[in-house]
């Protein structure tokens, strides 16, 4: 348990707030803003390389970084596991959009990663895509609880939306982690409103 107060980050490290949030039920089923040209494909067989280009193009600015540090022996058995479920938001046969799924523990649903590149957000594409990840997940068979979490680093919208969306705070954490600017794995050009430390 951190004391109150101020508690020093080491050199290197970034601290993150998190925001865990679930639904017990499913939501009220929300308006689906059209999204001409836009379609949501399952990826069957994830190619690795494929999923890290959409991965950076729309998690950099907010320094998602674990899925590319990780060994692709690791992220193969994550994405290729029966149990999560890729999706991309495609426009103009280019992914635009991730939705990740991971069923693997019983009963429990969690949206993993949801997010969108900067060629569709703003035009009701996150919506359209929440609305179909709550609804897959609730069609899973014995499906007790779906959660998501999210963190300061993330888009300043991210929070509320999700609770928009249905999920409730449940739980909040410190995540401490290694800089990914500093390590080489984002660069270090990106998120210039957090310092380097």
């Amino acid at each position: 348990m951190l004391p109150d107060g101020y508690s020093d980050v080491p050199a290197g490290k970034l601290a993150a707030v998190v925001t865990c949030l679930e639904m017990l039920a499913p939501p009220a089923v929300r308006a689906d803003p059209e999204q001409p040209g836009i379609t949501l494909e399952r990826m069957e067989k994830v190619d690795l390389a494929w999923y890290r280009d959409l991965y950076r193009r729309i998690g950099t600015e907010w320094l998602w970084a674990s899925r590319l540090a990780m060994p692709e022996s690791d992220l193969a058995a994550i994405v290729h596991h029966p149990d999560v479920e890729v999706y991309a938001v495609m426009k103009d046969g280019r992914g635009e959009g991730l939705l990740e799924l991971d069923f693997r523990e019983e009963g429990v649903g969690e949206l993993a990663f949801f997010g969108l590149t900067a060629a569709v957000i703003g035009k009701g594409t996150g919506r359209w895509l929440m609305n179909r990840a709550i609804a897959r997940a609730w069609s899973r068979q014995g499906l007790t609880r779906f959660w998501v979490h999210t963190c300061t680093l993330d888009s300043p919208q991210a929070l509320d939306f999700y609770i928009r969306s249905g999920f409730t705070p449940v739980r909040r954490q410190i995540e401490v982690f290694d800089d990914p600017r500093l390590t080489g794995i984002l660069p270090d050009t990106v998120a210039p409103e957090i310092p380097m430390i």
